[in-house]
């Protein structure tokens, strides 16, 4: 395509603390970038909300603070993509445009008893075969069913259509599009594929688990591919077409080019997520993991994914910081954990909320095993850094038993890929290279690859493969005998976390 460096491609990253939103030219390069945190709300134990109208408004400044920084006007914009932190669910009235509860964020854990209730004598599994998912509280479905029952009214006004269900995506693109006047009330198949009401083969909403979790279809958003113009933007952005929209952690492969089968990704945050293309075709997992949409460009066939979820890895360095305080910032773990050869034998497993994949155990809570008086607070770095290698490895074990899929290389990104000590550490206890992106914003680049490819900026998937370029590499180093030592020793400190929260403890 000529001059395609002069074509601009704005994606809104909506993530769990913050929002940005990043400009890219038409190499894949990042032009501007603006941010803004939003207020974490923790009414009572296990329960995690988010003001669903701040997160509009503090999008509606980066949107505006990113434009700025980068010396352009919204009418040279091509495009607009929308990529989100998953499963956080809200409610809103239709006619107001004003949310009706604050959302329900998937680090959530309200819903616990009513998905075991829901699971009843089939258990977790009720409805995986439809929708790749065990029934756990991290997922959007149960969330509504639970806002629907404990909103006062909420339930009658849903049922006669005045009240919308989004996911993020959906909260965004009503928004921009008009709102109450006029907005688009859409998802994409990869945020529809984890409310848990999605059916996987067909692409649409489930009338059998509809029933089963009482969520009245008038409350749900259309469905649609990833990639393709949801409708026109007014406000700043008047004008720019909106199109594309990807779970954070799909829109992670979409911009690490992961568009082979057998290709993988990790993406270190709050949590980590690591997701392995499996192809056109679902593969169900037996090993406690997801099988998730990957992406769908237009009316292409979707392309599916084995996806790995750890509830907390970075979230644990931000404790250590916060409610510890033996680092001042996050940075400092770093220099603190090289300053000790190994983890002095201790070990620290981060079920804060339960435990992801593999294991899906809500009744988890977190451990520090294997201390004795050597320890000091240097080997508690380590073993807040090795807790998140061996918690990807447990991941990479289980997709391999699924899915027969060695992993060759894993790439990486988000903010721990800036940590060498960890990276080393995963490549060590893998056995595989890490590699990290010249471009780290691979979650906002894969929303504005998807928006691109739906106007015109980008051809196809093996133009934008020509844009993904090394940034560093770690090759395994560490023996194989520690490494299996190590790994038994974390599968006991794991043990160590089941059972905890017992039937009736708050």
């Amino acid at each position: 395509m000529t001059n395609n460096a002069e074509k601009y491609v704005a994606a809104i990253d909506q993530g769990t603390t913050s929002s940005r939103c990043i400009i890219f030219d038409g190499n894949g390069a990042v032009v501007a970038v603006d941010q803004r945190e939003h207020r974490q709300i923790f009414p009572k134990p296990g329960w995690v909300e988010h003001d669903a109208t701040e997160i509009w408004s503090k999008v509606q400044a980066v949107v505006a603070g990113a434009i700025a920084q980068a010396g352009l006007r919204a009418d040279q914009l091509s495009a607009l993509g929308i990529t989100n932190q998953r499963e956080t669910t809200v409610l809103w009235d239709r006619a107001t445009g004003k949310p009706v509860h604050n959302a329900i964020v998937w680090q959530d854990t309200r819903t616990a008893a009513l998905c075991n209730q829901l699971g009843g004598p089939h258990g977790q599994d009720r409805f995986r075969e439809q929708t790749g998912l065990p029934l756990a509280s991290y997922f959007s479905g149960p969330k509504v069913s639970w806002l629907l029952d404990n909103v006062p009214g909420l339930r009658t006004r849903a049922e006669q259509g005045e009240i919308a269900f989004g996911t993020m995506d959906s909260w965004l693109i009503w928004n921009l599009t008009g709102g109450t006047d006029g907005g688009r009330h859409v998802t994409d198949v990869t945020n529809a594929g984890r409310t848990m009401l999605m059916n996987l083969e067909t692409l649409q909403w489930d009338p059998s688990i509809l029933s089963a979790m009482n969520v009245p279809e008038s409350v749900l958003p259309q469905i649609r591919s990833s990639a393709e113009v949801y409708g026109t933007a007014g406000g700043q952005l008047s004008g720019v077409p909106v199109a594309s929209a990807l779970g954070d952690q799909q829109a992670a492969v979409f911009g690490q080019a992961c568009y082979d089968v057998g290709s993988a990704k990790n993406t270190y945050g709050t949590g980590s997520f690591l997701l392995l293309n499996t192809g056109s075709r679902p593969v169900p997992s037996k090993n406690g993991l997801l099988t998730t949409m990957g992406y769908k460009i237009g009316s292409e066939a979707p392309v599916y994914c084995l996806e790995g979820s750890i509830a907390i890895t970075g979230a644990l360095v931000q404790w250590f910081r916060d409610q510890l305080g033996v680092i001042r910032t996050a940075d400092e773990i770093e220099t603190l954990a090289a300053s000790v050869d190994d983890n002095g034998g201790a070990y620290i497993v981060p079920a804060f909320s339960g435990l992801f994949a593999p294991h899906w155990r809500s009744d988890a809570r977190g451990v520090v095993a294997g201390l004795t008086r050597y320890v000091t607070k240097a080997h508690l770095a380590r073993a807040v850094l090795e807790a998140t290698s061996w918690q990807t490895r447990e991941v990479v074990d289980a997709m391999y038993q699924d899915s027969g899929v060695h992993i060759s290389t894993l790439k990486v990104d988000g903010g721990m890929t800036k940590n060498n000590l960890l990276m080393q550490h995963q490549a060590d206890v893998l056995d595989v290279p890490v590699i990290r992106p010249k471009v780290s914003e691979t979650t906002a680049l894969g929303a504005a690859y998807a928006a691109g490819l739906a106007t015109g900026v980008w051809n196809d998937l093996d133009e934008l493969k020509t844009h993904w370029q090394r940034d560093a590499e770690w090759t395994p180093a560490m023996d194989a005998s520690e490494r299996d030592r190590e790994y038994r020793n974390w599968r006991r400190a794991v043990e160590k976390t089941l059972g905890w929260v017992e039937d009736g403890d708050s």
